[in-house]
């Protein structure tokens, strides 16, 4: 078996692991839920506009602090949105499957043996032992 094929048949075996699944799923809620998608577009929206204003040569820091203060409404109507806390969740699960993934291939690239190395958890501070923690 050669390194490609060996990489795809990693890759379907992370679709087909639980954490993929239930993100996947997390993901498609998220996208049909019509009140959290109207959220995200009025979060983006007061966004551009709040960059666009602190462009400004003359800032108006009253219209900033009302943009402001209304994009962090917005952001934290999303981040309350039931389907968003049930995607975060499970978007972390996978982001570490996928953290301790890329640990190993990296420990393997530094000569360490793939079937027993041991990714760190979490960060030690010291980028020279970093194995892709975060």
């Amino acid at each position: 078996m050669d390194v490609i094929e060996a990489v795809r048949d990693l890759g379907m075996a992370i679709q087909q692991d639980e954490r993929y699944v239930a993100y996947q799923i997390a993901k498609q809620a998220n996208d049909e839920d019509e009140e959290l998608q109207n959220a995200i577009g009025e979060f983006n929206l007061l966004r551009m506009s709040l960059n666009n204003e602190l462009q400004k040569e003359a800032k108006d820091d009253d219209k900033l602090q009302s943009l402001n203060a209304q994009a962090q409404a917005a952001y934290g109507k999303i981040m309350a949105n039931e389907h968003m806390r049930v995607y975060n969740a499970v978007k972390n699960n996978l982001d570490a499957l996928m953290n301790r993934v890329n640990s190993i291939i990296s420990l393997s690239l530094d000569g360490e043996d793939p079937e027993t190395c041991q990714p760190a958890e979490g960060c030690s501070g010291g980028c020279s032992s970093c194995a892709g923690c975060g």
